[in-house]
């Protein structure tokens, strides 16, 4: 008795494993044991060219992929969760899906994004949470510097991430608190070394360059994304082409005459009509940021990513697929972007109403799209030079990490075509 019992189980399971056509990675908050390896397992796929799937704002924004032994197998390794799904499943979530009742949609995903995170060399992976995730989450990368975007490498690439970075020339502002610091010394030493070595007589005019490239990198089609003070000093560089804003202890002569009134807001991405910060003890580049000027106890800091429609905004609902619309907030030093000073082209794709600061934007510039994201680390609420690094192990579903991750996968997606 017990045996036929066995062999009955055991034909439905090698039945229902004919049967399963389709695995989805759910990607709700209860059921995902891992959300940032499942994007890594949907890279994975494509590097396979297995055809894949984006399920908008079906449970928390699932992937659904073909099913194949070494999918589930490579599932398993990394700890993603998984179902097996029939043809017919597969049509009812579609059919649920196609609905005009449900803010859902699909995208394919055809193409491989090549990646590539704009570091300098011998950074740690935790110094940079994009570098940290796409480590984490095994989704291959390629470091560049100032080297390889002004000899024009950045063709090579379809998606770009600008690291914790100062594109002014002003050494990231350190000067005030951190002048004396071993390490400021030799960053200082090394910057300027990099600068001779390349042709220029400034490290401003040198970043400036290496922003001017950037520029053209999603002018031609590319798309960049940036976190912390990447953000406000990339589109501060392009606002001051051209122009000397740095003070002397930067670069040994003095700042251009009332260069504020200089500025061409028109060359910038995101920001406008900015004044820039002219104090160089101060930690902050301009009143973008809204680090010092908000009010908001640690326990009570949250940002709410935006809701879109699917099936009209399929891009910004890619950008924003979560299994929660409500993200912890965490410092930088951009920490979030004032809302008077976001161009009106630019999406708010999340903000914190309580103090008028918008946390994640996005917007399209020529051919190309770019997304800026305040603050550090996600996991790290006031990440602090020498902090101890953040360990994912401990963060696996963790929100804020997801909206970088939607981000790398966003260059893989196109539009499903409609019928007609």
């Amino acid at each position: 008795m017990l045996f036929r019992k066995i062999a009955f189980l055991t034909f439905v399971l090698v039945s229902f494993s004919v049967k399963a056509s389709f695995i989805l990675l759910p990607m709700d908050e209860t059921t995902q044991q891992n959300h940032l390896k499942a994007y890594g397992i949907t890279y994975w796929c494509l590097e396979k060219k297995y055809k894949a799937s984006w399920l908008l704002n079906y449970r928390g924004g699932s992937f659904l992929l073909p099913d194949a032994p070494e999918i589930r197998k490579e599932c398993q390794i990394r700890g993603v969760s998984f179902e097996l799904i029939s043809d017919a499943e597969q049509q009812s979530i579609l059919d649920e899906i196609a609905s005009p009742s449900q803010n859902m949609e699909y995208v394919i995903l055809e193409k491989v994004p090549k990646i590539a995170v704009y570091t300098p060399k011998g950074k740690q992976p935790w110094d940079d949470a994009v570098t940290l995730v796409l480590t984490y989450a095994e989704i291959p990368f390629t470091a560049i510097y100032d080297e390889e975007v002004l000899s024009d490498q950045l063709v090579l690439y379809d998606w770009l991430h600008l690291h914790h970075e100062d594109f002014t020339g002003q050494y990231g502002k350190f000067y005030g608190s951190y002048r004396n610091a071993p390490w400021y010394i030799e960053q200082k030493k090394e910057a300027e070394n990099l600068v001779q070595k390349l042709g220029f007589s400034k490290v401003s005019q040198e970043k400036g360059a290496v922003a001017k490239k950037i520029r053209d990198f999603v002018v031609g089609g590319g798309f960049m994304f940036a976190m912390c003070s990447a953000t406000d000093s990339f589109d501060i560089a392009l606002a001051a082409d051209n122009i000397d804003i740095c003070e002397s202890m930067f670069d040994g002569d003095p700042s251009s005459p009332n260069y504020q009134s200089q500025l061409n807001y028109g060359n910038s991405f995101a920001f406008k009509d900015f004044i820039l910060e002219r104090r160089p003890d101060r930690y902050e580049f301009s009143d973008i940021d809204m680090t010092e000027k908000r009010v908001v106890p640690m326990e009570k800091d949250y940002f709410t990513i935006m809701e879109f429609s699917a099936k009209w905004d399929p891009i910004p609902s890619m950008l924003c697929q979560n299994h929660t619309q409500l993200i912890k907030g965490f410092m930088g030093q951009t920490t979030s972007f004032d809302a008077n000073l976001i161009k009106t082209n630019v999406l708010n794709l999340g903000s914190c109403e309580l103090n008028g600061e918008v946390r994640y934007i996005h917007g399209q510039k020529g051919k190309g799209m770019f997304s800026f994201y305040g603050g550090h680390d996600p996991e790290d609420y006031q990440h602090k030079v020498g902090d101890a690094p953040t360990v994912l192990d401990l963060h696996p579903n963790s929100p804020g990490y997801r909206l970088i991750l939607n981000n790398v996968l966003f260059p893989a997606a196109r539009k499903k075509k409609q019928k007609t």
